[in-house]
C-alpha cells in the first residue's frame, strides 16, 4: 500500500492546496476565445469578518464558478469590498474615542487620514477569511468601492445624471439616523412591531376656561412642535371649532384648527396633532396649509432650543418626563396599551426619526420600468421565482432614492456651491470652477477655485454598489474595454433576498442605464442561517459559531457541505453540528475507500471475474444516471439537491455497495482491468465532487494516479453523462432487497457470514428467471449454491422480495410461531399498502389529471402487492399445516 495517512487530516491538506492554486495562477482569468463564465461577489463591508450568512453564499459562489471552469469555460470571480459609510465611519469614530481623539476636533483631511489607516489595516479580513473556505476568486482583479477607478466611477455617474436632470436638490423629509446623524433611504428603515402607548392628552380652547379638545398620540414629546389640531371635516363632534385656536399644552403656543379628509374619525378621539417637523403626514398637511414647521429635535435625538422645555435632552427620556408634566398640569386624560410598527435604522438598530432636510435625491421612476420588466419576461430570472413578487410590488411603488448621507467617509458629493448660493456639478474643481465662471452675469466678476466650496455629504453606499457590475470592469470610464465587453453582462448573482431592493434592483436599473443589457442572467437567493430554535444568527444572542473554528475543527469541506445539504435555494437553514459532522463523515468515507482502493495488489496475470463485469456495467450504469440527474438539478440551481444526490451516489452506490461486489477476497490480489475501472469510477466521482468539497477531492485525484507537476482536479473536464439503460438498475434494485433480506436472516438467527448458506428461489405469476446478479447475491451472502425451483422447500426460512419466494434451508428447528408472526405483520402491512394504492386508482380525478408514467407505477405497485399478498397468503397457510 502506497503511504496514505491513516486519518484524514483537513487542515494540512487544505493549506497545500490553496497555496498551489495560488501559485500556479488558476483562478486568474482574462479574456480569450472560451465561453465566459462570470460571478462578481456582494461585496462584504469593509469593516466585516466572516459569518455564516457569508459562508453559505460564498460556498455557492465557489460551487458555481468551479464547475464552470471544469466545464472548460473562462472562469471569473471577481471579489471586492464595499467602503460601508456608516458601519465603517462608525467603527472610525469610535477608535478615535478610545485614544481621546473626537470627530469634532478634527478636519475633514485629518479624519480620513484615520479612516484610510483603518482601512489599510482591517479592511483584507473577510478576504483572507474567505481563503479558507477555499473560494477560488481571482484575487488579482481584487477590488474596493473606494478605488480610483471605481470612486472616479461613481462621480461620473452623478455627474451624468443630474445632467439628464435624474439627480435633483431639494428639502424633503428624510429618515434620520440620530446614531449615525446621517439620513438612510426607506430601504434602510426596518420596521418592527412594539408594544407602546396612546397618550390622550387634552388641549385648552383659546379664549376659554373649560372647553377642551382631546388627540391621542403614540409620541408625546413631539407635542411641543405641534402648529394646528386637524378634524375631519364632517366629523359633527368639532363642528363648532371652525375658526378656533387651539393652545399647545406646557408653552401656550396658539395653534390653529384645520379640517381635512385625511383624518382617521375612528382612531383616538378622531382629532389629530399635527406636528410637521416630526412626522411625513403631518409635513404634508403642513405644506397644504402653510403651517409653521418647528423643529424641536437636535440631530442627535434631543431636544433643541425650539422645545422650549428639556432642552438638550434625549427624546426618550423627555417622553417620560413630559407625561408626568401633563398629568400634573391636568392634560392628561388616559394612556392605554396600543400595539404599533416602529421605523428601526437597517445600519445602527437606531428609531428613526421623520427630520426635514435639503439632500440629494434620483428620480426612480423612469429607471424603474425597463427594471421591472426584465425580470417580469425572465430575461433576467429570480431563483427560486417567488421573489418576483416582492420585486414587482417594490418596483411598482417606488419612489425617489435619497443618495445623500452627512458623514464624511464615501464618495463626495461633486456638487460647488457658490459664494451666492448657486451651485454647480461637475467631475472636479477645476472644471466646476470653469461652470461657475459661465453662470456668473457679471464679466468683471472672476471666481477662483478658493471661492468655490464642495457639498460636505457622501452619496449613499448603494450609490456605488448599483454600478458593481459594470465599475469592476472599469465599464463607466471605458464602456469599449476588453473585460467589460467579455465579461459583461455577467451569468448569475448569488445573494440575499433582503437587499433585494437596495442592490439586485438598482444594479439592474444601472445595467440599462449604461450597457443597455442586463447585469447578470440569474439571481440565486439564499435562505437565512438560523439556529435550532429558528432564530436568526447573531453574534448579540450568542447562537452564531464562529465560522473559522469550525473549519479548524471539521475542514472547510465539511463545512461547506454541511451548510449546502439542508439549504435549498430562498428557504431557510435550519443549522446545527451535527450537519458538519455528517460533511466531516462523508470526508472520513471518502479517505477510507482511498486506502482500500490503494491498498489492493495487481496481478496482472489475473482474468476479470465474470461478477465483476457485470458490477462494473451496473456502476457505471447507476452512475451516467445519477450525473444526469445531477447536471439537471443544478442547472435548476437546486444544489442542494444536486450535493444529496452526489452524496448518495458516493457514500451509497460507490462506497457501500460497488466497492463491495468487486472486492478482492481476504489478502488476495485484484485483477488489472477491475482495479483500472475502480479508479476511472473514483476518478469521475470526485471531479463530481470538486465544485463541492474541492480539497479532498484534489488530494484524491492526486492520489489515485501519477501526476505531472501543475496539473489539477480543477481543470479537468466534468465526466458526461453517457446513455444506460435503466432495467439494469431496476435488476439491481431486486438483488439489494434480496441481499439485506438474506443478512437480515443472518443477523436474526445469529448465523455469521462465515458460515456457508443455500438458497432456493421460486418465481410466481410466470415471471422470467434473470440470473444477472445471482454471482453477486452468492458472493456478498456467502451462499453456495442457489437454485431455482418450482416448490416450497420444507425446514427453510422463507423471505418474499416482489412476488418471488425464497428459501433457506436451516440444520437447527425452525420457530414456526415466531415465522408466522413475522409473516403475518409483512401480509397485514401490504394489503393496508394495497389499500392506499385502491383508493388512488379509483379517485377518477388522479387517473385522468396526472401524468400517465405516474399512473402506471401506481397501477404497477398494485400489481406486485396482490402478487406479494397471494405469495404470503400460501406461505402462511402451509406454515399451519
Amino acid at each position: 500500500m502506497m503511504d496514505i495517512a491513516s486519518k484524514y487530516d483537513p487542515a494540512s491538506v487544505e493549506d497545500k492546496w490553496y497555496d498551489y492554486w495560488l501559485k500556479q495562477g488558476y483562478f486568474h482569468s482574462v479574456p480569450d476565445q472560451r465561453e465566459p463564465y462570470c460571478i462578481v461577489i456582494p461585496p462584504p463591508n469593509v469593516t466585516g469578518v466572516l459569518h455564516m450568512g457569508h459562508m453559505l453564499n460564498n460556498t455557492i459562489q465557489d460551487i458555481l464558478v468551479r464547475r464552470a471552469r471544469m466545464l472548460g469555460k473562462n472562469a471569473c470571480w471577481v471579489p471586492g469590498t464595499d467602503h460601508a459609510s456608516i458601519a465603517t465611519e462608525a467603527k472610525v469614530v469610535a477608535k478615535l474615542k478610545e485614544t481621546g481623539i473626537d470627530k469634532s476636533t478634527l478636519t475633514r483631511e485629518e479624519f480620513m487620514t484615520h479612516a484610510w489607516e483603518w482601512k489599510t489595516k482591517h479592511g483584507g479580513i473577510i478576504l483572507e477569511q474567505l481563503k479558507k473556505l477555499g473560494a477560488s476568486c481571482d484575487w488579482e482583479r481584487t477590488c474596493f468601492t473606494m478605488d480610483d477607478s471605481l470612486y472616479n466611477s461613481v462621480i461620473d455617474v452623478f455627474v451624468d445624471l443630474y445632467h439628464k436632470g435624474l439627480i435633483y436638490r431639494g428639502i424633503r423629509m428624510v429618515n434620520w439616523d440620530s446614531k449615525a446623524l446621517t439620513a438612510v433611504s426607506d430601504e434602510e428603515v426596518i420596521y418592527k412591531e412594539v408594544h407602546s402607548k396612546l397618550y390622550y392628552v387634552r388641549y385648552r380652547v383659546e379664549g376659554t376656561d373649560d372647553e377642551w379638545i382631546t388627540i391621542a398620540t403614540t409620541r408625546p414629546e413631539t407635542i411641543l412642535g405641534d402648529t394646528a389640531i386637524c378634524v375631519h371635516p364632517e366629523d359633527e363632534r368639532y363642528a363648532h371649532l371652525r375658526g378656533k385656536r387651539i393652545l399647545v399644552p406646557l408653552i401656550h403656543r396658539s395653534i390653529p384648527v384645520i379640517f381635512d379628509e385625511y383624518v382617521d374619525r375612528d382612531f383616538g378621539t378622531g382629532a389629530l396633532k399635527v406636528t410637521p417637523a416630526h412626522d411625513i403626514n403631518d409635513y404634508n398637511l403642513g405644506l397644504k396649509y402653510k403651517l409653521e414647521v418647528i423643529d424641536t429635535f437636535n440631530p442627535d435625538g434631543t431636544m433643541s432650543p425650539l422645545a422650549q422645555l428639556f432642552i438638550g435632552e434625549d427624546r426618550f427620556i423627555v417622553r417620560k418626563k413630559i407625561t408626568k408634566e401633563l398629568e400634573k398640569h391636568g392634560h392628561l386624560v388616559k394612556i392605554e396599551d396600543y400595539t404599533n410598527k416602529v421605523g428601526y435604522s437597517e445600519r445602527t438598530d437606531a428609531v428613526i426619526e421623520p427630520r426635514i432636510s435639503v439632500q440629494w435625491f434620483m428620480k426612480m421612476k423612469d429607471l424603474s420600468k425597463p427594471a421591472l420588466e426584465l425580470v417580469e419576461n425572465d430575461t433576467i430570472e429570480f431563483h427560486p421565482s417567488k421573489y418576483k413578487n416582492m420585486y414587482r410590488h417594490w418596483m411598482e411603488n417606488v419612489t425617489d432614492w435619497c443618495i445623500s448621507r452627512q458623514l464624511w467617509w464615501g464618495h463626495r458629493i461633486p456638487a460647488y456651491y457658490l459664494p451666492g448660493g448657486d451651485f454647480v456639478v461637475a467631475h472636479s474643481k477645476e472644471e466646476a470652477l470653469v461652470l461657475a465662471n459661465a453662470k456668473i452675469k457679471d464679466p468683471d466678476l472672476k471666481l477662483t477655485q478658493e471661492d468655490l466650496r464642495q457639498d460636505e455629504d457622501v452619496l449613499d453606499t448603494w450609490f456605488s454598489s448599483w454600478l458593481w457590475p459594470i465599475s469592476v470592469f472599469d465599464g463607466i470610464r471605458h464602456p469599449d474595454n476588453p473585460d467589460i465587453k467579455y465579461y459583461y453582462p455577467t451569468n448569475d448573482l448569488v445573494t440575499a433576498p433582503e437587499i433585494i431592493f437596495f442592490w439586485v434592483a438598482r444594479m439592474i436599473m444601472a445595467g440599462w442605464e449604461y450597457r443597455k443589457a442586463i447585469p447578470f442572467k440569474n439571481v440565486y437567493f439564499t435562505g437565512i442561517v438560523r439556529d435550532r430554535q429558528g432564530r436568526k444568527m447573531s453574534k448579540s444572542l450568542g447562537n452564531s459559531p464562529e465560522p473559522l473554528e469550525l473549519i479548524n475543527r471539521y475542514g472547510a469541506d465539511a463545512v461547506r457541505v454541511g451548510m449546502l445539504l439542508c439549504s435549498p435555494a430562498g428557504n431557510d437553514l435550519l443549522y446545527d453540528d451535527a450537519l458538519i459532522e455528517q460533511g466531516r463523515n462523508f470526508s472520513n468515507k471518502l479517505w477510507n475507500a482511498l486506502r482500500l482502493v490503494k491498498g489492493w495488489d495487481i496481478d496482472a496475470n489475473l482474468s476479470q471475474p465474470e461478477i465483476n463485469k457485470v458490477s462494473i456495467h451496473w456502476f457505471e450504469t447507476i452512475f451516467n444516471a445519477s450525473l444526469k440527474n445531477i447536471n439537471s438539478l443544478t442547472e435548476e440551481y437546486r444544489l442542494s439537491e444536486a450535493l444529496m444526490a452526489v452524496y448518495k451516489l458516493a457514500w451509497d452506490d460507490f462506497c457501500s455497495w460497488f466497492l463491495e461486489m468487486i472486492k478482492p477476497g481476504y489478502q488476495q490480489p485484484i485483477d488489472p482491468d477491475t482495479f483500472e475501472s475502480v479508479i476511472t469510477f473514483f476518478e469521475h466521482l470526485i471531479q463530481i465532487l470538486h465544485p463541492f468539497m474541492p480539497f479532498i477531492t484534489e488530494e484524491i485525484w492526486h492520489l489515485l494516479r501519477e501526476r505531472k507537476t501543475g496539473e489539477t482536479i480543477q481543470l479537468t473536464a466534468q465526466p458526461e453523462p453517457k446513455d444506460f439503460d435503466l432495467t439494469l438498475i431496476e435488476k439491481f434494485g431486486f438483488a439489494e432487497l434480496v441481499i439485506m433480506a438474506i443478512r437480515s436472516v443472518r443477523k436474526e438467527k445469529n448465523i455469521p457470514q462465515r458460515e456457508p448458506m443455500r438458497l432456493f428461489i421460486r418465481k410466481n405469476n410466470n415471471e422470467v428467471v434473470d440470473p444477472t446478479f445471482d454471482g453477486l447475491v452468492c458472493k456478498l451472502c456467502n451462499i453456495t449454491e442457489l437454485e431455482y425451483v418450482t416448490e416450497s422447500i420444507a425446514g427453510s426460512i422463507p423471505f418474499v422480495v416482489g412476488s418471488t419466494e425464497f428459501f433457506i434451508p436451516l440444520t437447527g428447528k425452525i420457530d414456526v410461531t415466531e415465522e408466522l408472526r413475522k409473516m403475518e405483520e409483512e401480509l397485514n402491512y401490504t394489503r393496508g399498502f394495497l389499500k392506499k394504492v385502491d383508493q388512488k386508482l379509483n379517485n377518477a380525478s388522479f387517473v385522468n389529471n396526472a401524468p400517465q408514467q405516474v399512473v402506471d407505477i401506481e397501477r404497477k405497485k398494485q400489481s406486485d402487492a396482490i402478487s406479494r399478498i397471494h405469495v404470503l397468503e400460501e406461505q402462511i397457510s402451509k406454515l399451519k399445516c
